[in-house]
């Protein structure tokens, strides 16, 4: 079993950064796939962005790309994300998640239970 908790979130007007972090329980942290999915009211959750076990191939969705960059601290047994640039678009509760390749929710196993951003125009 693995068990996520979000922090970082916040209110924060356009342009600005905020730093997300997602730290897990649970010794096989490392051998997941970490990713960030997000969903803004009245829509689906849709993927933002993955990481691999090692650290070193991400994912990003091309909503994002450019602004934001994932990373994990395998011996914190943390994942990062650092949103820059942000824009009222980006307003939406984030989930951290851990899994298998790819960007579709179904390759996730384990979830957080979500943290809000706010990003105001």
């Amino acid at each position: 079993q693995v068990q996520l908790v979000e922090s970082g979130g916040g209110l924060v007007q356009a342009g600005g950064s905020l730093r997300l972090s997602c730290l897990t329980s649970g010794r096989t942290f490392s051998t997941y796939v970490m990713g960030w999915f997000r969903q803004a009211p009245g829509k689906e959750r849709e993927f933002v962005s993955a990481v691999d076990w090692s650290g070193k191939s991400t994912y990003y969705a091309d909503s994002v790309k450019g602004r934001f960059t994932i990373s994990r601290d395998n011996a914190k047994n943390t994942v990062s994300l650092q949103m820059n640039s942000l824009k009222p678009e980006d307003t939406a509760v984030y989930y951290c998640a851990a899994g298998r390749w790819g960007n579709q929710q179904r390759l996730y196993d384990y979830w957080g239970q979500g943290t809000q951003v706010t990003v105001s125009s």
